[in-house]
């Protein structure tokens, strides 16, 4: 037969650590109004991205200014993305680019969801012979989670990007992990 004693001292525990947890994060967006992080992960072609190339790779550096006391903050990013095209190994597509973001976190216990977007500038461009590269204003949205830890916050986020282009757009999601310090 359990104990009822112990059951109740570990939820007493949990109620008693989770405000603790959501203050710490609180206290450290007031200690730390500018971060600075680095991320990595997967690039989705979708659309006609998609049609052409497979999954390749996003790396991203940020920095994010954080409001004390508000859940809106900011990022801009420099992200770089790959993808290699289906049934030609020497052939890539290449987006390097940068964002301006909003980020609206959201309460939470331990884990922190925030949703993103913004507008950035884009660079396309390819390693096909003869290809041209462009230039290009696009937007992107997404979500994702961060955890506060003692040093550090890590987060992982997926964002849909799209590339106006001239006669079309190319589109594609980064699904990336990375750290603020």
């Amino acid at each position: 037969m359990r104990k009822p004693g112990i059951a109740a001292a570990v939820i007493i525990a949990c109620a008693a650590f989770a405000p603790a947890r959501t203050a710490n994060a609180q206290l450290a967006t007031i200690l730390k109004p500018v971060q600075i992080g680095v991320a990595a992960g997967a690039a989705v072609p979708v659309s006609d991205l998609g049609n052409s190339f497979s999954t390749g790779f996003n790396v991203t550096g940020t920095i994010a200014i954080n409001v004390p006391l508000l859940p809106i903050g900011f990022r801009i990013d420099a992200a770089y993305n790959q993808f290699g095209a289906k049934g030609a190994s020497n052939v890539n597509a290449k987006i390097a680019g940068v964002t301006g973001n909003v980020v609206f976190g959201m309460p939470g216990v331990v884990i922190t969801p925030y949703l993103i977007g913004g507008v950035g500038y884009y660079r396309v461009s390819s390693s096909a012979t003869g290809s041209v590269a462009s230039n290009n204003f696009g937007f992107n949205a997404g979500a994702g989670v961060k955890l506060p830890l003692l040093v550090f916050s890590a987060f992982a986020e997926a964002r849909y990007n799209r590339v106006s282009e001239n006669g079309g757009s190319t589109s594609f999601i980064p699904v990336t992990v990375g750290v603020m310090f």
